[in-house]
């Protein structure tokens, strides 16, 4: 169970603050369910009301800076994955958004950005599929790792980018 003020991951919230743990908003006279009630911290000016039992959507909490520097530390050993059928990609990509699991946000990027350079090089237009995927991914990776390393979301990929240069020059 989540306490107050905790930072999590809430499916399609992104990261939220944990405002209060109350008894059912919707059903006031159900004494037994719990629920969660969270305010997303890129979308202001919304809360979320998600039962403490759930287990549909993900919830789980949000990486420290030690694991979210570890993440960047392995960028460069995190392998692409591709599929040749398009519905197959298509799927493996939702697949991985879904999951909210870090590392595999890492892998779609990698993949995603490695196919739209490609695509430009052969003179291809880079597909909108692509980028929407490519979009989401980045926007669930970055505003945890915003909060985990407490930088803005904006310097995200810069600061990522940055690290993932100065161990190359290392090796």
């Amino acid at each position: 169970m989540f306490e107050k003020d905790q930072l999590i991951m809430c499916g399609g919230h992104g990261v939220c603050r944990v405002v209060n743990v109350t008894g059912n908003p919707f059903d006031r006279f159900d004494k037994v369910r719990m629920f969660y009630v969270l305010e997303p911290v890129f979308e202001k000016a919304s809360t979320v009301y998600m039962p403490v039992d759930n287990d549909k959507v993900i919830m789980r909490r949000i990486m420290n800076r030690d694991e979210a520097e570890e993440l960047i530390d392995n960028i460069t050993e995190i392998e692409t994955v591709w599929v040749k059928e398009e519905k197959g990609r298509e799927q493996m990509y939702k697949d991985a958004i879904r999951t909210y699991d870090c590392q595999s946000l890492v892998q779609i990027i990698k993949t995603l950005y490695m196919r739209r350079q490609s695509r430009i090089k052969e003179g291809k237009k880079v597909l909108s599929s692509d980028e929407q995927y490519l979009r989401k991914a980045e926007a669930l990776l970055y505003s945890e790792m915003s909060v985990a390393l407490n930088i803005p979301k904006e310097e995200v990929q810069e600061y990522i980018s940055d690290a993932v240069k100065r161990k190359k020059n290392l090796v």
